[in-house]
């Protein structure tokens, strides 16, 4: 499928907001392993943004332009297929993460905040780069 000429800046804006918000995501957890609490919390709001608007953008792109198949032939369409089902899935999931680690957070509550963030770090940075590979795979490499 060919995508529109008004609508063909979407997918790299997407994969930017997505690359900005795992660079942002290793940032904050730099910070608040070096106890700069501050930097942490502004940067992983910041990073809340970034994917924010990723989701806005990504969700007005496809309502405008439908479903955009893969093109890749041979291995390639497992290892795409794979990325994409889990990545689609730990993408459902970790909105609730995030918005349960950020409240944790923003009421003080570090100890319960913690304990998810251990899960909601990786899980976030795993959507977050896949979704930057997804891009590559299915506009760049096969196109």
């Amino acid at each position: 499928m060919q995508v529109p000429p008004q609508y063909a800046v979407f997918p790299v804006i997407n994969a930017s907001l997505n690359g900005t918000s795992a660079v942002l995501l290793l940032v904050g957890r730099g910070f608040i392993k070096r106890g700069r609490m501050a930097a942490h919390r502004a940067v992983m709001i910041t990073a809340l943004v970034s994917s924010s608007l990723f989701l806005i953008s990504y969700l007005y792109y496809h309502w405008h332009v439908g479903s955009v198949h893969f093109q890749g032939q041979g291995w390639t369409r497992p290892v795409y297929f794979s990325i994409l089902i889990s990545h689609t899935i730990l993408a459902a999931l970790i909105v609730p993460m995030i918005i349960i680690t950020l409240s944790r957070a923003l009421r003080e509550r570090f100890d319960r905040h913690r304990a998810i963030a251990r899960w909601t770090f990786p899980l976030w940075l795993y959507v977050s780069v896949t979704g930057v590979v997804i891009y590559f795979m299915l506009y760049q490499l096969f196109a």
